[in-house]
């Protein structure tokens, strides 16, 4: 049995900290446009029409009910198909904020429906526009009643980044495992893929707090 040598870890630290570059990039970028498409979606859920809302509850039940995993392999492996060619990193991070997208859009939706509608009535009261009471009163209200939802979500989709090897995007887990096959070296390389997920988690839980905290205190 090979003994435990986290000698190859250390040998390889330059390649394990592209790696977590990569995933850190995807991850913030997936996040970012994730947040994008379910802040556009829930504030299309408010304004238009019965068709326009089927279509998009169509897409949040599509991406919320089917696993990450079969969603990127059809992004990058099946979009050649309908002539869509993708980037191995670019695929990642459209799939993921796609995939995170159906999440935050209900995060965001239930947020606007947790806001009283006796604020808004107050708004129009003293001539405030719909936009104008939206944008000034429902925006504020509820991105403070969602962030313990929001901060959740943004871990949860962390750690969806290791799903991102299997199209070969060079983050974390594509690389320590690509250093475990060549070594054989699987428990120093599969301890130190868990310990850098850890890390990351706790920094972002750590983040959420501070934020929470912050706008508990806003609320109040």
């Amino acid at each position: 049995m090979q003994q435990f040598d986290p000698t190859i870890l250390t040998h390889n630290l330059p390649a394990i900290g592209a790696g977590f570059a990569t995933t850190l990039g995807t991850w913030v970028a997936g996040v970012a446009l994730g947040i994008v498409i379910g802040f556009c979606i829930a504030l299309a859920q408010l304004f238009c029409g019965r068709w326009v809302r089927g279509a998009l509850r169509v897409y949040i039940e599509l991406f919320r009910g089917t696993p990450f995993l079969v969603q990127l392999f059809l992004l990058y492996y099946g979009g050649p198909s309908f002539g869509i060619t993708l980037e191995p990193l670019t695929a990642g991070v459209v799939g993921l904020g796609l995939y995170g997208g159906a999440y935050f859009a209900e995060v965001f939706r239930s947020g606007f429906g947790a806001v009283p509608r006796g604020h808004l009535e107050a708004a129009a009261c003293l001539g405030l526009t719909h936009w104008q009471a939206i944008w000034r009163i429902q925006i504020p209200q509820m991105l403070v009643l969602i962030v313990p939802a929001l901060v959740n979500l943004i871990i949860v989709l962390s750690k969806e980044t290791a799903v991102l090897s299997i199209v070969t995007v060079p983050e974390l887990t594509f690389v320590l495992t690509g250093i475990g096959s060549a070594t054989f070296a699987f428990v120093e390389t599969l301890l130190a893929l868990c310990v850098c997920y850890l890390v990351l988690v706790e920094l972002a839980s750590r983040a959420g707090m501070w934020v929470e905290t912050r706008v508990t205190r806003f609320l109040a």
